[in-house]
């Protein structure tokens, strides 16, 4: 039987407060219950993810799982996405993309770029939880991560 590690950390990239609000509330409604993570946009996630600056103690344990908006001010999902896939250290997470977005050419691009899911947020709060929900089924109780 396969064992899981016995923390599991979800970081998300969003700088929207109420976004990252909404997503705690609905990791949590969905029975999510292990450590979340936020940053506020693309360098920091990548200070985060490099173990930079503020990012290179305890207080920022890697994560199993990251969600990933694509606006963001400073460095955006593309570039951060970019240059995640990019790095050996690092191309290994898995990226959820979750933005407002639902153009082709977003989900295009980003697919392009190595992205493992593309949701578009929903306007629900129900509907949200039932999609964190899934991602968490499918991401930490399903899969078997690196």
């Amino acid at each position: 039987m396969q064992r899981k590690p016995t923390s599991m950390t979800i970081l998300i990239a969003d700088d929207d407060t109420d976004d990252r609000l909404f997503m705690d509330k609905a990791l949590r409604q969905s029975g999510y219950m292990q450590t979340i993570r936020f940053v506020d946009d693309g360098e920091d996630l990548m200070h985060y993810l490099r173990r930079e600056g503020p990012y290179n103690d305890q207080n920022a344990p890697w994560p199993n799982l990251l969600i990933l908006d694509l606006n963001m001010p400073r460095k955006n999902g593309f570039q951060a996405l970019s240059e995640i896939k990019a790095d050996p250290k690092l191309r290994r997470l898995p990226v959820v993309v979750m933005t407002t977005s639902s153009a082709d050419e977003d989900v295009i691009k980003t697919y392009n770029l190595g992205v493992n899911s593309f949701v578009t947020k929903p306007f629900n709060f129900n509907r949200l939880v039932e999609i964190v929900g899934a991602l968490k089924t499918y991401w930490m109780d399903t899969v078997k991560l690196p």
